[in-house]
């Protein structure tokens, strides 16, 4: 992973960045939220938690740098796989380092991965209040995709953005 640079936006003047809360690296998780921000237009910055380990609950330059990455975010994807019907561990330790508010003016997409339809609302129920109390604005629907539909991944993103562009605040971004 390189070192996030806050300073790196599309052509549009937009930052979009990618959150992976995934403990795996290089996982399905990060991998469908890849696809949904290109789905959107963007090319994102990706802070994929997995390459941080424990420094996340320590600290250090790099977890600092990407702490500050996603709080410059014009839209921030937060992916994480359904772990005990909620959202991971490491993902939680990495947004708690922020103050309450820390996350305003960023628009924020609550996404998942789940093994089963029951928890197909974990994003909303659980990730989306989280975003909200850091201060993010959560304008669309959660992006929910279970294990079983990931080979359709494509046809899932492109009805998602057919429906929830048009409620993200920012010009620029099309559909691909």
């Amino acid at each position: 992973m390189s070192t996030p640079t806050p300073h790196v936006h599309d052509e549009n003047g937009h930052r979009v960045v990618v959150l992976v809360g995934n403990p795996r690296p290089a996982s399905r998780t990060r991998a469908a939220a890849e696809a949904l921000a290109a789905g959107l237009g963007a090319t994102p910055f990706v802070i994929d938690l997995a390459e941080f380990g424990g420094a996340v609950l320590d600290g250090s330059p790099e977890v600092d740098a990407a702490l500050e990455t996603v709080r410059t975010a014009s839209v921030l994807i937060v992916a994480t796989p359904v772990y005990k019907a909620s959202y991971t561990g490491l993902l939680k330790a990495f947004l708690d380092r922020y103050d309450n508010r820390a996350l305003e003016g960023v628009v924020a997409i609550p996404f998942t991965v789940a093994a089963a339809p029951i928890h197909r609302l974990t994003a909303d129920v659980h990730l989306r209040p989280l975003l909200v109390e850091l201060g993010a604005s959560t304008p669309t629907r959660a992006f929910a995709i279970e294990e079983s539909a990931l080979p359709n991944l494509d046809a899932v993103v492109t009805t998602w953005v057919s429906t929830e562009l048009s409620l993200l605040p920012l010009a620029g971004l099309t559909r691909v």
